[in-house]
């Protein structure tokens, strides 16, 4: 694990006025919506308990995967959105957002080391994971998602099946701690990591335009070493715009605070310290007095773009903090070191 190299001013406490941010938005049945008066989705629930987790808020963190664990379908899944613990009407299954539960509980278990909490989730997980591994095509490629009516949709997405691959490693983590056998995971797994490495071919080209088919394989582990440096060097002039962040749409004139802080965990993932330093100087100061943070601004004008104050941007905030100041040993999880990455 690398040491804090620098200090230019950010306190570890910005992370823990976000996670009590993040706390005030939480619903008492620990569901955590992207705002005050927003939907919930399962994947940026699990990263805003994993906001919370940083900041120390471990009660909380435990309620949103509890919320988690009694929503999740009898195949597995989760809807994509929720409005007050009831899904939406035009929801649908979405296999990234199933996966993430098992990055989730691991990142919590670095934190806290409560082996009893993990071994609780596990058929939680387990289940997710059966679901995902479900809509693996034949190439190795994992499925979007699955209609309301039934109907899986083949499209296969280069950051989702990314962040699949991550959680897959993450639920594998988790099998071995508990001692469970899941070989039909680490194979699809493999197929996953050798789509996305050797077959782009099979990923929705329309999705290239977005910043986190940029970085995703790169933060997610799939791509590593000198290929990832070269993979996020060429994409540097398309998404990156100096001094402001990275353009969550390469063609819009959008720059987001969230696709800003995970290029951050990127290139702290490569200990390119100096550079994720830099581009987390850019976004820092767009903070309200409450521990919110401004979940995009505009080009060329530099006006709050969307005043909703988003708990997963906050969340991602705080995991860029935990890698540039190493608060918790939870940001091991995107330094890959954990067995299985």
């Amino acid at each position: 694990m690398h040491e804090v190299l620098y200090n230019l001013g950010y306190s570890p406490h910005k992370a823990t006025l976000s996670a009590d941010y993040i706390a005030k938005v939480q619903r008492p049945s620990g569901e955590i919506p992207w705002s005050k008066w927003g939907k919930t989705d399962p994947w940026d629930h699990v990263e805003s308990a994993m906001g919370l987790t940083v900041g120390g808020r471990l009660k909380e963190a435990r309620s949103a995967y509890f919320w988690s664990m009694g929503k999740q379908l009898p195949d597995g899944s989760w809807w994509s959105s929720y409005k007050k613990g009831k899904p939406c009407r035009n929801a649908y299954k979405d296999s990234n957002m199933v996966a993430y539960i098992a990055t989730g509980v691991l990142h919590y278990y670095l934190v806290s080391g409560d082996e009893g909490f993990v071994r609780l989730l596990w058929p939680t997980i387990k289940r997710a994971m059966k679901f995902v591994v479900s809509l693996q095509g034949q190439e190795g490629e994992i499925y979007w998602a699955i209609n309301r009516n039934g109907d899986i949709d083949k499209k296969a997405l280069l950051a989702a099946c990314s962040s699949i691959y991550m959680s897959m490693g993450s639920a594998l983590e988790v099998a071995s701690m508990v001692g469970s056998q899941v070989p039909w995971l680490k194979r699809a797994r493999v197929k996953l990591g050798k789509a996305i490495r050797e077959k782009m071919d099979l990923f929705d080209k329309n999705t290239s335009r977005y910043a986190m088919d940029w970085y995703y394989p790169v933060m997610c582990g799939v791509i590593t070493g000198d290929e990832a440096r070269e993979r996020i060097h060429n994409g540097w002039a398309k998404f990156v715009v100096h001094g402001c962040g990275v353009r969550c749409v390469s063609d819009r004139p959008w720059i987001t605070m969230a696709e800003t802080s995970e290029l951050v965990v990127s290139l702290c993932g490569l200990e390119e310290y100096d550079l994720a330093w830099e581009v987390f100087s850019w976004i820092e100061n767009k903070r309200y007095k409450d521990g919110a943070y401004w979940t995009g601004l505009t080009l060329p004008d530099c006006r709050i773009f969307t005043k909703e104050k988003t708990t997963w941007t906050a969340a991602s905030m705080i995991l860029a903090l935990d890698m540039l100041q190493n608060i918790t040993p939870g940001n091991k999880i995107f330094y890959h070191e954990v067995p299985y990455r």
